[in-house]
């Protein structure tokens, strides 16, 4: 697992907690920042697996 993966994962995470709490609070635009938030932890996560499955190849 490398930094991207990390990040990514983290980057989910905080926007889930974000969008929750956006919920609760009747906040549309902390909501709307959680969901983009999400998305680019998924797409950071995405590229470090790219970058993982890259590495494994070229080390075979």
């Amino acid at each position: 697992m490398n930094k991207d993966r990390v990040e990514g994962s983290l980057t989910q995470a905080k926007g889930k907690v974000k969008e929750v709490a956006g919920k609760v609070t009747g906040d549309a635009k902390l909501e709307t920042e959680g969901k983009a938030d999400q998305v680019a932890g998924k797409a950071q996560n995405a590229y470090g697996g790219a970058k993982d499955k890259l590495k494994e190849a070229l080390d075979d």
